[in-house]
């Protein structure tokens, strides 16, 4: 934890804004704007193993989590997070124009891998002037987009369930 209180507040600049502790975990919340946040747990007396992967690569060690965005208002706070990386002997790559956004991307002392991006035109909102061509290009999305975009409403949901233990977790079937 040491390590990422280091790097996502002395490198990234983000504010630690609450951290707990009890007698077998940490968990600390740092902030990046008003109500963003991103947190992160320690378990104490667990090994942990370390692995670092490129974004946007598929991973057998990684299957769930591919990556970390974090959004920043605009190319020059996109700049500025570079530069301070840079200061902090901190490799990343150059500014990738995306087209729709600009990303920079890093990692963090744990390997995960992470990116920092702003919109050049912020699809977030409703008068950005993106038709629907352009918000949704996959040529082939997931049956969950099809149905939205052709009944305006999804045909179901997945049931989640919360568990006591570590377990593999089944696909998501309907119902």
């Amino acid at each position: 934890m040491d390590a990422t209180v280091r790097f996502w507040h002395g490198v990234l600049g983000a504010r630690l804004a609450m951290n707990l502790a009890t007698d077998s975990f940490r968990h600390y919340f740092f902030e990046f704007d008003q109500g963003c946040t991103v947190a992160f747990f320690e378990y104490r007396d667990q090994p942990v193993a370390r692995f670092a992967k490129p974004a946007g690569i598929p991973s057998e060690r990684a299957a769930q989590f591919d990556h970390l965005a974090l959004g920043l208002e605009d190319e020059e706070a996109l700049l500025a997070l570079r530069n301070r990386l840079k200061e902090h002997d901190c490799e990343v790559t150059e500014v990738v124009d995306h087209g729709v956004m600009r990303s920079i991307y890093f990692t963090d002392p744990n390997g995960l891998a992470l990116e920092a991006s702003c919109w050049v035109v912020d699809p977030t909102r409703h008068d950005d002037g993106y038709d629907d061509a352009v918000r949704y290009a996959d040529p082939d999305p997931v049956p969950a987009v099809r149905e939205l975009r052709e009944r305006g409403a999804l045909e179901w949901t997945p049931r989640t369930t919360l568990v006591d233990e570590e377990v593999d977790v089944p696909p998501p079937v309907a119902g």
